[in-house]
């Protein structure tokens, strides 16, 4: 069932917009009717989202994506609404939407033109975007029509504007049109910033979601594509505000198993969802799979995690997060298969960080499997993905720490990550689960970031760093704000993943882990890992190692009978209880 929680953990920007919720579901018109939108269409949409059970699964925002325009009044500025189209204008069909129990959504861009005026041939979109507009066209929008969510998008302030070139700044731009949101009174508006491509930590302080690849098409490499980009992404999702891969193409031309990758990885990694196709005319099995409460749940869930990579086996990726309660037991992953081929997986429950019995519920078929001990084997035909929910006798620490589920304070994928300094990560057989963390260093906030390493108890660790260099380079760790040691390394060659042993102290609970180079560039980065070497001395200094593998410890460190005590194995420390 869905959740609309609110975070109250989080200080924002004065200039952020829209209360902190699960990712925002509905429907958006562009993907099925681009600019051939009218009110009547609109009103249809939503009719159908409430009689064909959308509404009651948690879908509730119908949103006007382009084509409603019709230039602006010489003399004043405001904004004209196409006269055919929209013949008694916006207010009326928001109204319509808002009776129906649902939120109404609009369009603009940040530039002075719309994409559909500049690539669709629609020249009553020429001048109607945001830009010297903003406060004028914030009021329009939210105080005098009542609309609940903007889309802004940035083909106006990226391209030229009739002879004249006009480039904007991303950051720039997006906090001053949600300045002028915040100015109009309402605090409950979402903004969604559309910058084809991830426009820098800055965001999360500024927008509810923002867009982080090109546009969206009807087909499996479009959809393929777009997960490549965001398996590295889950660090950016934060605090109820989200990573967007775009509206959904379920319901069109996908195949079976197609469709279930789309919705389902777009549920697990927390995206926006929101539908694309025609729900007056859709698919009986489309709808099935749309109103799949136990999927939305994991989109929904109130820790507002984006699903994060943890395996790479047989050409196919693995990835969980935690639902419900951080560090519970209870945790949701997901197995996609992107190949053109059908693949086997074995995964071994200590990927997921479960020791012994552990059982699984199959989300798409909503239907307990039982449980299993140890590893679980699963078939995916091509293009397929199988979620689970898993709940495991026993939760482990996690010990790998893949680089691309670290941060980058200064991360950004939308000028030259190299004039800017800024680090990226890319696909590399040789890494772990296929990606790496490169272009790091030469600036304090172009590091490597793991803002939530977990520790039950804390104690010393011994920390494995897995880079590549083909040269010396050095690296600076850091532990909770504190320096560790500096290091220099030197795997041996650009394809050559090397090792190195730091010694790390971690508090009890989360913790933090950086690496950077504020002078010169850093080798790129694989993983880091941890073992655990030595408990604080309060608790006994229990030692993981080989004698006291499959034995019970008290908090004094004593062999111990009673059922609830520390359990180390194979280098793994959790309650047996």
């Amino acid at each position: 069932m869905k959740t609309k929680l609110f975070f109250l953990g989080m200080m924002l920007s004065a200039a952020s917009v829209g209360a902190q919720e699960g990712p925002t579901m509905g429907w958006s018109s562009w993907n099925t009717y681009g600019l051939n939108v009218n009110d009547n269409l609109i009103k249809t949409q939503a009719d159908a989202m409430v009689s064909k059970g959308l509404k009651a699964v948690g879908f509730d925002h119908i949103n006007i994506d382009d084509g409603y325009f019709n230039g602006r009044d010489k003399n004043t500025g405001q904004l004209k609404i196409h006269p055919t189209k929209f013949p008694n204008g916006l207010k009326p069909v928001v109204d319509y939407i808002h009776r129906k129990g649902l939120k109404a959504g609009i369009y603009s861009d940040a530039g002075y033109n719309t994409c559909g005026s500049m690539f669709g041939g629609d020249t009553n979109g020429v001048g109607v975007g945001l830009y010297e507009h903003d406060q004028q066209d914030a009021d329009f929008f939210f105080k005098d029509c009542g609309f609940d969510f903007i889309k802004v998008d940035f083909c106006g302030g990226s391209y030229y504007h009739n002879v004249d070139k006009l480039v904007l700044d991303e950051q720039e731009r997006y906090t001053a049109i949600a300045k002028a949101i915040e100015n109009t009174g309402r605090t409950d508006v979402r903004m969604n910033a559309c910058r084809w491509a991830y426009p820098g930590t800055w965001v999360e302080n500024v927008a509810c979601s923002w867009r982080t690849t090109g546009d969206i098409n009807d087909s499996w490499n479009s959809v393929k594509s777009i997960l490549a980009e965001n398996l590295y992404m889950s660090a950016y999702c934060v605090n109820g505000r989200y990573n967007d891969m775009d509206m959904l193409e379920v319901g069109r031309s996908l195949t079976q198993e197609e469709d279930k990758t789309h919705f389902g990885m777009w549920c697990i990694m927390n995206s926006p969802l929101l539908i694309g196709c025609d729900m007056a005319n859709i698919k009986s099995s489309t709808l099935t799979l749309l109103r799949n409460r136990e999927l939305i749940a994991l989109n929904q869930d109130p820790l507002y995690q984006q699903a994060y990579l943890v395996g790479y086996q047989n050409g196919c990726y693995i990835l969980v997060k935690d639902v419900e309660v951080l560090q519970g037991k209870k945790r949701a992953f997901a197995v996609y298969n992107p190949n053109d081929d059908s693949r086997n997986v074995t995964l071994n429950f200590e990927t997921i960080c479960f020791k012994g019995d552990v059982a699984l519920r199959d989300v798409f078929q909503k239907r307990d499997l039982g449980t299993f001990n140890g590893q679980f084997d699963i078939t995916l035909p091509a293009h397929a993905t199988r979620i689970y929910v898993a709940e495991g006798e026993n939760r482990i620490e996690r010990t790998r720490y893949e680089a691309e589920t670290a941060y980058i304070s200064d991360y950004q994928e939308v000028k030259n990550n190299q004039a800017e300094k800024t680090g990226i990560y890319s696909a590399d057989e040789s890494c772990s689960c296929g990606f790496k963390a490169g272009w790091l260093g030469a600036s304090a906030k172009n590091d490597l970031l793991w803002r939530d390493v977990f520790s039950e108890y804390g104690g010393k660790y011994a920390m494995t760093i897995a880079f590549i260099s083909g040269e010396n380079r050095n690296i600076t760790v850091e532990v909770n704000g504190n320096k560790v040691q500096t290091v220099s390394v030197n795997s041996g060659g650009w394809g050559t993943v090397g090792k190195k042993v730091v010694n790390i102290e971690l508090n009890a609970g989360r913790n933090s882990v950086r690496l950077y180079n504020t002078s010169n560039w850093m080798p790129d980065i694989d993983y880091m890992e941890l073992r655990l070497t030595q408990l604080p001395d309060a608790i006994g200094n229990i030692q993981a190692d080989s004698q006291k593998k499959g034995k019970t410890y008290d908090l004094s460190g004593r062999p111990t009978d009673n059922p609830t005590g520390i359990f180390i194995q194979d280098g793994h420390k959790y309650l047996k209880k």
